[in-house]
């Protein structure tokens, strides 16, 4: 029943990323937390405060305005108080450039009493710093951004 649970809440929360509400997720967001992006990149580094992805998301919707996720299989694994979860996604969006991207990858989260406490995303790292090079380049100046560490 847990597992079915926390499988329906990650779904509905990349419904929601995907229609660009992130504050939702925010409020639910401990003091500390670890978000793992890799990349050298506008979108790479490694946050550690609901304040941090706050930036980092509103950073992520202006390079990727239409950001929406198709969400295959998601793996939950653990007790409420220890949940490991997996998430496989294809990701589409059209930057402001108009060039069609797609990215696909996996979330690997750990939630604590149900929030969230530590997520990394394995995806094509080399996409994401392509689109910020080229939109960089044609001026979007948030796309050459360093990456927000904290």
């Amino acid at each position: 029943m847990y597992r079915t649970f926390v499988e329906r809440k990650v779904r509905e929360t990349f419904r929601q990323l995907g229609e660009g509400d992130y504050e939702a997720q925010i409020g639910q967001m401990p003091p500390e937390l670890v978000h793992v992006f890799p990349g050298e990149h506008a979108l790479g580094g490694v946050r550690r405060t609901p304040e941090g992805m706050r930036k980092w998301f509103g950073r992520l919707y202006e390079i990727f305005p239409d950001l929406s996720f198709e969400v295959g299989r998601v793996l939950v694994r653990g007790w409420p108080w220890d949940t490991a979860v997996a998430v496989e996604w294809v990701d589409r969006a059209t930057p402001p450039d108009g060039v069609p991207y797609v990215n696909e990858g996996t979330h690997v989260m750990r939630l604590r009493r149900g929030k969230l406490v530590y997520l990394r995303a394995y995806c094509d790292t080399q996409n994401v710093a392509e689109v910020c090079d080229r939109l960089a380049g044609r001026g979007l100046a948030v796309a050459a951004a360093p990456p927000i560490e904290e």
